[in-house]
């Protein structure tokens, strides 16, 4: 199962700044039910494609959504940052 989206990119500034892309509530809501059998420590592991790029990586939930972090090189690589809004698509990927 995927799921298409747009999410505006934030910044969440703790010791370090960390970039991620909001996903919807209904598409945060859907995917936390597909993935009830992933989900460990409150994350989901995921497939990710953002323009050309395609990557791995857990989502994080935070107040009813999940947020898809964005490392640098991803950023980079698609010329995004703070506050641009960005399609992307994502897939529910099995823990090794």
């Amino acid at each position: 199962m995927e799921w298409v989206f747009d999410g505006e990119i934030i910044e969440w500034r703790g010791p370090a700044p960390y970039f991620f892309v909001v996903m919807s509530e209904s598409d945060s809501a859907e995917l936390k039910e597909e993935a009830r059998s992933l989900i460990y420590w409150g994350q989901v592991p995921v497939h990710v494609v953002i323009g050309d790029t395609e990557f791995s990586t857990a989502l994080f939930p935070k107040d009813g959504r999940y947020l898809v972090p964005l490392k640098d090189a991803v950023r980079k690589a698609e010329g995004i940052s703070d506050g641009d809004v960005v399609a992307g698509i994502v897939r529910l990927a099995r823990r090794s």
